[in-house]
């Protein structure tokens, strides 16, 4: 509602000539942001519905421009070279697009644009398939059972180590104490 009227006496010469004189809103113009309207309308009005077709037509003219490549080599900066995040949080980036993206970042570190980030350089192969077979499982429309298993192995042994551990606690506290021998018998004698 604060954005509906701000934009309403901006938006208008009259009114923003009237606020800037008078520093109040007209009480008739009150009425028109009564808390029944429709805002969805009144906003669509205001800005056009976004559709398929002009995201697809963004990522043709935002892939290899100036923005793009502002757009890595800031990831790249923020994230120390992580290449997992810098995928994630640069715009318009598929896996297929990673070689393309490496270039872009290792021409940067080659001219001295860029700091080499140990991240970056020396990133093993391992977490690089991980990448990769983490986004084939999500392109084919699966969840990625490799992750989920990956991550089901470290939880059982984080278990299997707190089981150990708290054995150990056990042993070591009533292990140690245990009395030899068993029940007290009496011996029967004569009387």
């Amino acid at each position: 509602q604060v954005l509906g009227r701000a934009y309403a006496v901006l938006s208008d010469a009259q009114r923003r000539a009237v606020y800037d004189e008078q520093g109040t809103v007209l009480e008739e113009e009150e009425e028109e942001l009564r808390p029944e309207r429709d805002w969805r309308e009144h906003w669509r009005l205001l800005f056009r519905k976004i559709t398929v077709k002009d995201i697809e037509d963004f990522e043709k003219s935002y892939k290899d421009s100036e923005e793009e490549l502002d757009d890595v080599k800031a990831a790249y900066v923020d994230f120390e070279g992580d290449m997992d995040k810098i995928m994630e949080s640069v715009l318009c980036v598929e896996y297929a697009d990673e070689p393309r993206i490496r270039r872009i970042i290792q021409g940067a570190i080659d001219s001295g644009e860029l700091p080499a980030y140990n991240a970056f350089v020396k990133e093993s192969k391992q977490k690089m398939n991980a990448r990769k077979r983490r986004v084939s499982c999500i392109n084919r429309g699966i969840p990625c059972l490799c992750f989920f298993f990956s991550l089901s192995q470290s939880r059982n042994k984080d278990r299997k180590q707190e089981m150990d551990d708290f054995l150990a606690q056990l042993e070591a506290k009533y292990g140690n104490n245990s009395k030899k021998g068993g029940k007290k018998t009496t011996k029967k004698g004569k009387k």
